[in-house]
């Protein structure tokens, strides 16, 4: 059974997109602030940005999500959407 992607939601898709991107920012935060307990904040990476990243990342996955949303809807309104196939068939082992 082969379907077509057609459109694609762009203000939930970036929403969960940037939700994810601002987690993945507040993982990898331990990181961002290894230079300020080393004692490099004075050359290095200020605290504070490292602090505000998360947030950074999530508005910006969410902004360029929106983009790539947009610009697919307007990709498959031209040339078609992506096809794909899917089982109804369930296999349990």
């Amino acid at each position: 059974m082969v379907h077509r992607l057609s459109r694609i939601a762009v203000g939930q898709t970036a929403k969960v997109a940037g939700l994810l991107y601002g987690l993945m920012g507040i993982l990898l935060l331990p990181f961002f602030l290894i230079p300020a307990f080393l004692g490099v904040e004075d050359d290095g990476f200020p605290t504070a940005l490292a602090l505000v990243l998360p947030i950074l990342y999530g508005v910006f996955g969410y902004i360029f999500t929106a983009i790539g949303c947009a610009l697919y809807n307007w990709v498959a309104g031209k040339m078609g959407g992506i096809e794909f196939t899917l089982d109804t068939e369930v296999r349990t082992t």
